[in-house]
């Protein structure tokens, strides 16, 4: 079973019991109003355009607080926000926590049709968005109120003092925001975090990276991703400044890098993708960047030494308020092996559990369960998928675990491998396969910036393992069967790609996770070949080409070309000599396959057996 750590990832502090908090502490729009009183004139979120101060945040979210409460909001109503990433999107957060109400954001570049589906599935009362974006909102039972790029109201707009804006009385258990996820079924499902799960984070949060008045941090998750929330909350409640790139910086590293460094930010989140990306650039000695927070993917790659911050790796689902683990990667540590998540945040457990919800050994791989003061309250409006994911404590909590579906294991001292998804595991030839495991070896070589690894099917239903790879350099070119003699000595045939397919770029989900579904499929065009490809010559070399493609699915086949680097197997190697035998009338062994693996080599084994053949013919 897993034991349960107070954990700081800075300071590497590990306690023997779990830090309780001795009485409920005040909410976020308490402290936010606190900061407001006692450092009015301070920055508290600045975007491209427009800055405001602690005072004039808090002002115009008490305005939008008024305006809510006159349209009957009150505890765990649930208001969307449809805005873009901006001090707009900060005032229309603020204030429908101060209304007493649970925010829903929603990004205005999703499709229509997934923004309507989410204000009808989670019940809205009301929508804040820009005046821009009313149109693209269908019709509903819920009102809208306009905001412009400063936070202030454009229609409906009433003026309140402090005193009439008081904030609305909520608990732990009110809401305090809903985010959808992609679900399964189709149909994305709304997750409910409470007030107690959110103060939880902040808690830790502060106190695991020090957050300071003087820090600046940085906003760069989507608004419909759960990162936003862990850029925002922990830092104004602490009376730090929030700094928001605008969408090209955030898109490209350099440029992101740049921003970093030109606005003094001391803190930031970026997904994993990027993290990787900007940990290959160059930094200036100076950055003032202390920490670097990452997650929502899977890490691959220690840091350099020659980074000028610290790279933490943080791991958590919707489900659980954002980050349920966390720890510091080590510079150029163990690069064998992945960095590992972490171990689990304050007032968090993690227990890594076979199908029979008992613990795994350490070492041994289970499904990660989550429990503690995280877990959130369910799906909104879908009680028998709550009950399925979110399962009683069997181990005597009074509280509840959520089903993660991803896999793990315990290290030797106590922090946790991340292995994937349970339901991304695919089957070759009878092996079950980690697409994880592959990417990472494959990015070992440093001819390989990055890869993502995926099974598609081919004809019969048989799965092939198809690596997609960014070339490290433009000027050293891809071999396949290079690639592959690498992969061979990290892991077993049948996890070897049989295809590879150039990429410049990976494609990514709006929460930063690799966007399987997006990565093309792979054609002669784009899928990388042997330098010097040499078409068969002889009839009996283009025959058996045409046999060996037509068994390994590819549409040409080389004199040079491997049978087995191109995914034949035992299998296949049988039917090839089957069909060879058949049509040139000679006994070929499977032996004779495994011995001449290249068509050419192949073919002068078959036309010796055809030369033999004959000179045993009779007169």
């Amino acid at each position: 079973m897993s034991v349960f750590f107070i954990h700081s990832p800075l300071s590497g502090h590990l306690a023997a019991s779990p830090m309780k908090h001795s009485s409920r502490p005040a909410n976020v729009t308490e402290l936010i109003s606190l900061q407001a009183a006692s450092m009015p004139e301070a920055i508290a979120v600045a975007d491209r355009d427009y800055e405001l101060t602690y005072k004039e945040l808090d002002d115009r979210a008490k305005e939008l607080a008024q305006t809510l409460r006159i349209l009957g909001v009150g505890p765990d109503s649930v208001v969307g926000l449809c805005l873009p990433r901006s001090v707009a999107m900060v005032v229309g957060a603020l204030g429908m926590l101060k209304a007493g109400a649970a925010y829903l954001p929603l990004d205005p570049v999703s499709p229509s049709t997934r923004i309507a589906f989410q204000l009808n599935d989670a019940r809205v009362c009301a929508v804040v968005t820009g005046q821009s974006i009313t149109e693209r909102l269908s019709a509903g039972s819920w009102r809208v109120i306009a905001l412009d790029r400063e936070g202030r109201q454009t229609s409906s707009k009433i003026r309140v003092d402090g005193s009439e804006c008081a904030a609305t009385e909520v608990n732990g258990q009110n809401l305090a925001y809903v985010i959808y996820t992609s679900g399964s079924t189709g149909e994305p499902k709304g997750v409910e975090i409470t007030h107690a799960s959110l103060e939880n984070l902040i808690q830790w949060h502060q106190q695991a990276f020090a957050v300071l008045p003087s820090d600046r941090a940085a906003q760069v998750a989507s608004p419909g991703f759960d990162a936003a929330v862990w850029e925002l909350w922990p830092y104004l409640t602490a009376g730090a400044a929030i700094y928001v790139p605008d969408d090209g910086t955030v898109k490209t590293p350099v440029l992101l890098r740049d921003w970093l460094v030109r606005y003094g930010i001391t803190k930031a989140f970026v997904p994993t993708p990027m993290a990787e990306q900007l940990m290959s650039l160059e930094w200036p000695a100076n950055t003032a960047l202390r920490i670097l927070l990452t997650g929502a993917d899977t890490l691959r790659n220690h840091p350099p030494a020659t980074l000028p911050f610290v790279l933490v790796n943080n791991y958590g689902p919707t489900e659980c308020t954002v980050v349920a683990t966390s720890g510091v990667v080590q510079p150029g540590a163990c690069s064998d092996r992945l960095p590992t998540i972490g171990r689990p945040i304050s007032n968090v457990q993690v227990y890594i559990l076979d199908d029979q919800l008992q613990p795994v050994a350490t070492g041994e791989i289970g499904q990660l369960y989550i429990g503690g003061d995280g877990v959130g309250r369910g799906y909104r409006d879908h009680p028998s998928m709550t009950e399925e994911k979110f399962i009683p404590d069997p181990f005597g909590g009074l509280g509840r675990l959520y089903k993660t579906g991803d896999l793990g294991r315990f290290t030797s001292n106590g922090e946790i491998d991340f292995l994937g998804r349970v339901d991304e595991q695919i089957k070759i030839r009878g092996h079950r396969v980690e697409p994880n495991e592959i990417a990472n070896a494959l990015n070992q070589n440093p001819l390989v910036a990055a890869s993502a690894v995926v099974a598609r099917d081919v004809v019969g239903g048989e799965k092939r393992l198809v690596a997609y790879v960014i070339s490290a350099s433009s000027n050293v070119p891809l071999s396949p069967r290079g690639l592959q003699e690498c992969l061979r000595t990290r892991l077993p045939d049948y996890m070897i790609p049989t295809l590879f397919v150039r990429i410049t770029q990976i494609p990514l989900t709006s929460n930063g996770k690799i966007d399987r579904a997006a990565l093309p499929e792979p054609v002669d065009d784009n899928t990388i070949h042997e330098e010097g490809f040499v078409a068969p010559s002889t009839p009996v070399q283009q025959r058996l080409a045409q046999i060996a493609g037509e068994l390994l699915k590819v549409e040409s086949v080389g004199m040079h070309d491997n049978f087995f680097l191109m995914g034949g197997h035992s299998l296949l190697g049988t039917q090839l000599v089957t069909r060879v035998n058949r049509f040139f009338g000679v006994e070929l062994g499977l032996r004779d396959v495994f011995e001449s693996p290249t068509i050419e080599d192949l073919a002068a084994c078959v036309e010796k057996k055809i030369v033999k053949k004959i000179a045993e013919m009779p007169e």
